[in-house]
């Protein structure tokens, strides 16, 4: 928990300085836009099925919910741009190399979390009303999303390959991250996929679209074995990593 706080001091003043103070050198290409802007086109999918499946706009946790998100991703892009624009560059496009079960993962978390979710909550809380959760959930909700954001930007801080999809970056000199989150996780990027996949329904109120976000957390727990193998494998350094860093994905669990 110490260690934890110490990263997260060391951030915000970086952050501080980078943002307010530092001018980079670096700019982002127009892969490294695409990256920022891609996430706002997701919500903007997700906001129109959500509330035309729910057959009006009179719900409040829908507008909170996504108008967290998107002060986030303006946030997270800001910080992408000022601060990791060489990473935001690379997170832009599908790279050469990666694993192909990678990209039919990736579209399944698509069709889950952007489509098929927001119909089923719209539906839900909206139209039918099946299920109905207190603004207590929305509040627990909200904070895990929170969370999520919060564990992802740190991940990306201390991991230069972050990238969007799994492959060994030979080009980039890939190495093994044992530092920040990676020193409690082997994969704090996809577990904090999976605070991002239950903050949903409980924002939203929605008990019902629980089942595409356990579909999407099952299929990223497939994933994290599966890029668990491929980096035992082929990453130089890795098998000795993981012996000192136990678990894969959840804390104390796995």
């Amino acid at each position: 928990m110490l260690e934890c706080c110490i990263y997260f001091i060391i951030i915000i003043k970086k952050l501080t300085l980078v943002l307010f103070v530092q001018k980079s050198n670096k700019k982002l290409t127009k892969s490294g836009i695409k990256a920022i802007f891609s996430p706002f086109l997701g919500l903007l999918i997700q906001v129109v099925l959500f509330f035309v499946s729910a057959g009006h706009i009179e719900i409040i946790q829908g507008w909170i919910y996504y108008g967290v998100i998107f002060f986030a991703l303006i946030l997270s892009g800001l910080i992408m741009w000022k601060c990791l624009p060489e990473l935001t560059n690379q997170r832009g496009r599908v790279q050469k190399g990666t694993e192909s079960w990678d990209k039919a993962w990736l579209l399944i978390f698509f069709i889950m979390t952007i489509i098929i979710f927001p119909i089923i909550a719209g539906l839900d809380v909206g139209r039918f009303t099946w299920t109905s959760l207190s603004y207590h959930f929305m509040c627990a909700g909200i904070i895990l999303y929170v969370l999520s954001f919060i564990l992802i930007l740190w991940a990306m801080f201390f991991n230069p390959y972050f990238e969007g999809t799994v492959r060994i970056q030979k080009e980039r000199e890939h190495k093994v991250v044992s530092t920040g989150p990676y020193g409690i996780i082997r994969h704090p990027g996809n577990f904090s996929m999976i605070l991002y996949c239950f903050s949903a329904p409980l924002s939203i109120g929605s008990v019902i679209s629980l089942i595409p976000a356990c579909i999407a957390i099952a299929a990223l727990i497939v994933r994290t074995s599966l890029e668990d193998k491929t980096l035992q494998k082929e990453l130089d350094g890795y098998s000795e990593y993981s012996k000192k860093v136990k678990y894969k994905l959840i804390p104390g669990i796995w």
